[in-house]
């Protein structure tokens, strides 16, 4: 696995959830090169761009693990390929990141700008199921 500028492995796989209900979440080296992949083509250059810390609140998922959280079937995070970003200032954070991947023509999945409540989040996938990069950016409150 490459050395990341801005980012740890153990960023990724940590679990709040997993912890507590004892759920390994250790990935394959297939899901280690597929989370190299997404920090060294996207989250690594959007931190640099950013300037600011950026943290992974969900990462990798096992399937365990995304059943526990309530994740989707399916879901980009089981396989490696998307990372759930917050930022102190989430406000700004998400029209920096909508900007930045625009203006960069940078190729994504997914960039879903969340929100549940009092809680923000944005959801960074580089692949989709099929392996398209369909470069969707989407508001959506859960």
């Amino acid at each position: 696995m490459a050395k990341f500028k801005y980012f740890e492995l153990a960023e990724f796989i940590k679990s709040e959830t997993a912890t507590k209900k004892k759920i390994d979440n250790t990935p394959t080296f297939e899901i280690v090169d597929h989370l190299s992949e997404l920090v060294e083509s996207i989250l690594d250059p959007l931190r640099a761009a950013y300037g600011k810390p950026i943290h992974v609140s969900s990462g990798y998922r096992c399937p365990k693990l995304n059943t526990a959280v309530g994740g989707v079937n399916g879901s980009a995070h089981q396989r490696g390929d998307a990372a759930d970003l917050q930022t102190a200032n989430m406000t700004e954070f998400k029209a920096f990141i909508r900007s930045w991947l625009i203006r960069n023509k940078i190729r994504f999945d997914q960039c879903l700008l969340e929100t549940s409540g009092k809680v923000e989040w944005v959801h960074i996938s580089l692949y989709s199921s099929t392996g398209s990069q369909r470069g969707q950016i989407k508001l959506l409150n859960v």
